[in-house]
């Protein structure tokens, strides 16, 4: 029988096999979560973005106002209606329940923080009715940040958000003040949709709005045309400041007013205070955060509600280095020795006559 030289045992392999597993099993095992950066205000945020979620329910079933467990099965009371009077066009349903997790405030936590928002800023924000967990996220953040939010509010909503008119964004920011759960609410509003005067909407829808406006005592800004919103804003804006300066704008859905649009030629507010040197977060919905940090993997109404202080956004699991380090060193030692002895012994081994 001959052998061939070089040849490592199949046994040896086998073992080297399973000390490897044992070691990676080892290494796994040594994972622990690492806190992110602004943890406690993080947690803060979310717990207090919870809480709204909760008092929106609760203020509308005190309102005789009904939770649709259909559209809405977890009975949020955040998931709109699929068509009313303020309805301004088409949205996403699942985008809408993507939206609903408190823990979107811890991301928004970050965001100022990256953006270098801090105690004492302005930060500037433009919303709509599409996402009202989102706005009251944001709120909630840079209040949490110390920053003081002056929030100009577009009250139509595209289907599924707050586009009921006896629970608008309006009503909802003034169940959370009352609450204790905001500090600020809108400066000022205008109705949204086409032109942001109430295009699309009709009449009633229109006289909806206003209404809404009226009985929580926000200016209403009703413009005859897109331009003159856009600069009433951007008046409404400096009135508020006093002569200050904003630190951020933030955007939250897609206000024409807010966003401006290329194809007509429109600088929205957005642009004009980026102009302005205000830093810029634009959050058109949920979907860019979901991956990026670990949050609202909400894909239907099925999924179970998200837990406060889960995510990437609040700690990472990582491995312990040095232990990684001292095992793969071992492990390499291990097979250069199981390599080195078998192949000296088929070198140097004499075939049997």
């Amino acid at each position: 029988m001959k052998y061939r030289p070089g040849r490592v045992h199949a046994l040896s392999l086998v073992a080297l096999a399973v000390v490897g597993l044992a070691l990676l099993a080892l290494a796994e095992r040594s994972k622990s979560p690492d806190p992110q950066p602004y943890i406690d205000e993080k947690v803060e945020a979310a717990q207090k973005s919870q809480a709204a979620m909760d008092a929106i329910k609760e203020a509308r079933l005190a309102g005789g106002l009904e939770l649709d467990d259909v559209n809405d099965p977890r009975e949020t009371g955040l998931i709109g209606l699929g068509f009313s009077p303020i309805t301004t066009s088409r949205g996403s349903q699942n985008s809408k329940f993507r939206a609903l997790d408190p823990n979107f405030a811890a991301v928004f936590v970050d965001l100022l923080k990256r953006a270098r928002v801090r105690e004492g800023d302005l930060v500037a924000v433009g919303v709509t009715g599409a996402f009202p967990l989102l706005n009251v996220a944001m709120v909630i953040a840079i209040e949490t940040v110390g920053a003081t939010p002056v929030t100009i509010t577009s009250v139509g909503s595209s289907t599924w958000g707050a586009n009921d008119p006896d629970m608008t964004w309006l009503d909802m920011e003034f169940v959370l003040e009352e609450r204790g759960l905001i500090t600020h609410r809108s400066v000022a509003a205008s109705r949204g949709g086409g032109d942001d005067r109430g295009g699309r909407i009709g009449r009633r829808g229109r006289a909806l709005v206003d209404t809404a406006a009226a009985r929580n005592g926000v200016p209403l800004i009703a413009e005859p045309s897109l331009d003159e919103s856009i600069d009433r804003k951007m008046e409404v804006y400096d009135e508020a400041a006093g002569g200050e300066s904003y630190r951020a704008y933030v955007n939250i859905g897609g206000g024409l007013a807010s966003i401006g649009s290329t194809q007509i030629g429109r600088r929205g507010v957005m642009v004009r205070m980026s102009e302005d040197g205000a830093r810029v977060i634009h959050v058109p919905g949920p979907e860019s955060f979901i991956a990026r940090y670990g949050i609202g993997d909400l894909a239907d109404e099925l999924t179970p509600s998200p837990e406060v202080g889960t995510g990437d956004i609040f700690s990472v699991d990582r491995y312990n280095v040095p232990l990684a380090a001292v095992l793969a060193v071992l492990y390499g030692f291990l097979i250069f020795v199981v390599v080195r002895i078998d192949i000296k012994h088929y070198l140097f081994r004499r075939p049997a006559p």
